[in-house]
C-alpha cells in the first residue's frame, strides 16, 4: 500500500463499531503468578513444592514491585543480564481487523478530529497541505492520547489502545510486513524488575499512585483529593520519605557490622599471638616472657578497642534508626492495607502529567526535529537491535555502567549508593535523550531520578549517553549546590570553559564529551582537551581495569594512572 493511500478499514469507523471483548491477560501481574494460574492446578504436590521452592528463591533475589514500578534496592550492584528480548509467540494484536476502530472508539471529539485529519493527510498529494495537516495531527493526536490517559489505570482496557500510547501504532497498515512482525514479537510485560518504563505504564503508575507525578515549574491547584483516594497518596508519600532513611541506615548498619567483624578478627588474630609463649629450653616447663613483638601489640590491641568502642557506638546509633525506619514501615503498610486500591489521584493530575509527557517528547525531538507522534513507515528507519524497546535500552544502559561504574551512584557519608532513575520510554522519532530530574527533592538519599529515551532514534546508544551524561551532569550539580561554579566536577569543568572562553550551554559542552568520554577515550582514542580528560579521569573514573589497560597505550594515561596513587597516599584524594 502506498504511503498515500488509506486502509479500508477506516471507513465508517464510528458507525456501529461494537467494542471488543475486553483482554482478561493484565500486563503488570506477575510472571510467576501468571505460571502459577495457568499450571499450578495440573501439578502434583510435589511438583507443586518444587515450584514454589523454585518462585521463592526467585523472588527473594528480585526487588519488591510495587505494580509495575521496582522498590529502591539498594543491594542490587548492577544490570540483570537480559536473556530473553523478543516472545516465542507473535502478538496477534495488529491482525485485528477493527484494531484503529477499537482505538478511536469512546474518545468523543478527540478522535474524531483526529480520523478526520489522518484522512486527509494519508490522501494528500500536495506536500505543503500534507505539512499542514502533520502539524495539526500531532495537537490532535495529543489530546485524543490525553483523553484516553485516566483509562489506562484499568486492568480491562483493551490491548490496542495500551499499544497505541505505548509505541504509537494508531493504524497497522503503516507498518511494513518487517516492521509489524518484529512490534508482535516485543515484551509486553515488565519482567527484567527494571524502572524502565513504556508511556502507558509510567501514566497507570501515576494514576495508582505507584509513582509520585514528575515534578514540574507550574504552581499546583488548590484542593486536595478527598476520601480513600486522599488517604492512599499520602501513605505513599510517607513510605517514600520513610524508604530513603530505612535504605540509608540499613546500608550504614551493614558497613558497621562489617568493620566491626572485621576489626574483631583483627583482635581475636592479636590476642591468639600474645598467647603463643616458646618453652625456655634448660628451664622447663617454663616459657619465655612476650618477645618485642608481642610487647607491640599491646597499644595495638588498646587502639582496636578504642576503634571498636567507636564503631559500636556508630553501630547502635544506626540500627536505633533502622528499628525506627521499620517500625514506621510496618506501620504504613498496614495503613496501607486498609485502604481500598483505586485511582489515587485526580483527572487533573493525569491530565498535568500527561502534559509533562508531551514536553518531554517535543524536548527528546529537539526544535527542528520530527515531532510527529503516529508511528509510520515513512519515519521509521531503527533495525530491531537498536529500536527503543526496553530490553535494548537495558542492554545500552549496563553498557555505559559497565564503563562509567559511578554513574547511577550518589555518595552518602562515603558511601555509594546505586539508584537507577526512573527511564520513560517515548515514542518519538527523537535522538536526544534527557534527565528531567535527577531525584526527588524530598528525598535525596534514595529516590529515583527521571529520565526520557527516544524510543526511535537514529542511533539509540547516543540517545540513552546523551540522557545519563545529562543524569551526570545535574546530580553533580545539585549535589554542589551553591558552589556548582567552584567544587567537584561541575566547578573544575565550568572553570575550564572560563579559561578558553568558550560560550554556550555548558551542560550541553559537557554532554558532548561526556559521549567522546564513554565512546573513544574508554577505547584509548585521545579525542578530548587534556584538562577535560584529567576532570573526567578523577570524577568520572573508568574501572580499575580499564585503567591498566589504558596506561599500557599512551604516556597520557600513565600520567593520570600515577595521579591515581599519588592522591591515594595523600589526604587529599
Amino acid at each position: 500500500m502506498a504511503d498515500n493511500e488509506i486502509d479500508s478499514s477506516i471507513e465508517d469507523m464510528l458507525k456501529g463499531v461494537e467494542a471488543p471483548e475486553k483482554n482478561p491477560d493484565d500486563p503488570f501481574e506477575s510472571q510467576f503468578s501468571q505460571a502459577q494460574d495457568m499450571g499450578l492446578s495440573m501439578m502434583g504436590s510435589s511438583q507443586r513444592k518444587e515450584f514454589e521452592q523454585f518462585v521463592e528463591q526467585k523472588q527473594s533475589h528480585l526487588p519488591k514491585m510495587n505494580g509495575c514500578v521496582p522498590e529502591v534496592d539498594l543491594s542490587i550492584k548492577g544490570f540483570a543480564p537480559i536473556e530473553k528480548f523478543w516472545e516465542d509467540t507473535p502478538n496477534k494484536v495488529y491482525d485485528d481487523p477493527t484494531y484503529y476502530k477499537t482505538c478511536l472508539t469512546g474518545e468523543g471529539q478527540s478522535s474524531q478530529r483526529l480520523h478526520g485529519l489522518l484522512v486527509k493527510y494519508l490522501n494528500c498529494q500536495d506536500k505543503k497541505d500534507r505539512t499542514v495537516y502533520r502539524q495539526q495531527i500531532i495537537t490532535a493526536y495529543w489530546e485524543f492520547i490525553k483523553n484516553m490517559a485516566p483509562k489506562m489505570a484499568s486492568n480491562n482496557i483493551p490491548l490496542c489502545k495500551k499499544m497505541a500510547m505505548r509505541f504509537g501504532i494508531l493504524l497497522p497498515s503503516l507498518f511494513s510486513p518487517e516492521q509489524k512482525a518484529m512490534f508482535s514479537k516485543a515484551i509486553e510485560r515488565n519482567v527484567t524488575y527494571e524502572p524502565v518504563l513504556y508511556m502507558d505504564e509510567w501514566i497507570r503508575s501515576v494514576a495508582l499512585g505507584h509513582m509520585k507525578a514528575s515534578t514540574t515549574d507550574e504552581v499546583p491547584t488548590r484542593g486536595a483529593a478527598k476520601g480513600p483516594a486522599a488517604e492512599q497518596q499520602r501513605i505513599q508519600q510517607l513510605k517514600s520519605k520513610n524508604s530513603g532513611k530505612l535504605q540509608t541506615s540499613e546500608s550504614l548498619l551493614n558497613a558497621k557490622e562489617s568493620e566491626r567483624t572485621s576489626l574483631e578478627a583483627d583482635v581475636q588474630r592479636k590476642i591468639e599471638e600474645l598467647l603463643r609463649h616458646e618453652i625456655e629450653i634448660g628451664c622447663e616447663p617454663h616459657k619465655q616472657g612476650y618477645t618485642d613483638l608481642q610487647r607491640k601489640l599491646f597499644s595495638e590491641i588498646i587502639n582496636d578497642f578504642r576503634a571498636l568502642q567507636k564503631v559500636d557506638k556508630e553501630l547502635t546509633k544506626n540500627l536505633q534508626e533502622f528499628k525506627e525506619a521499620k517500625e514506621i514501615e510496618t506501620s504504613l503498610l498496614e495503613k496501607e492495607g486498609a485502604v481500598v486500591e483505586e485511582v489515587s489521584v485526580g483527572k487533573e493530575e493525569i491530565l498535568s502529567e500527561m502534559n509533562t509527557i508531551r514536553q518531554m517528547a517535543k524536548m527528546t525531538c529537539g526544535r527542528q526535529g520530527n515531532q510527529y507522534p503516529i508511528f509510520t513507515r515513512e519515519f521509521f528507519h531503527c533495525i530491531d537491535k537498536f529500536t527503543g524497546f526496553r530490553e535494548n535500552v537495558i542492554r545500552e544502559l549496563a553498557w555505559i555502567e559497565s564503563i562509567d561504574p559511578q554513574c547511577f551512584c550518589r555518595i552518602h557519608k562515603n558511601i555509594p549508593h546505586r539508584i537507577v532513575p526512573y527511564t520513560l520510554l517515548v515514542p518519538t522519532y527523537g535522538d536526544i535523550g534527557f534527565c528531567w530530574e535527577p531525584f526527588d527533592r524530598y528525598n535525596r538519599l534514595s529516590s529515583r531520578g527521571r529520565i526520557c529515551i527516544p524510543m526511535y532514534p537514529r542511533d539509540l546508544k547516543t540517545a540513552c549517553l546523551t540522557a545519563v551524561g545529562d543524569l551526570r551532569w545535574q546530580v553533580a550539580k545539585e549535589k554542589a549546590s551553591f558552589d556548582w561554579m567552584s567544587d567537584g566536577l561541575t566547578g573544575y569543568y565550568y572553570q575550564y570553559l572560563e579559561e578558553h572562553k568558550m560560550r554556550g550551554d555548558i551542560k550541553q559542552f559537557f554532554i558532548e564529551d561526556y559521549i567522546l568520554w564513554i565512546t573513544k577515550e574508554a577505547m584509548g582514542t585521545q579525542k578530548l582537551a587534556k584538562e577535560v580528560r584529567a576532570i573526567f579521569w578523577r570524577y568520572l573514573p573508568f574501572p580499575q581495569e580499564i585503567k591498566e589497560e589504558l596506561k599500557k597505550r599512551s604516556p597520557v594515561y600513565l600520567e593520570l594512572y600515577q595521579r591515581d596513587i599519588n592522591r591515594s597516599m595523600s589526604d587529599g584524594y
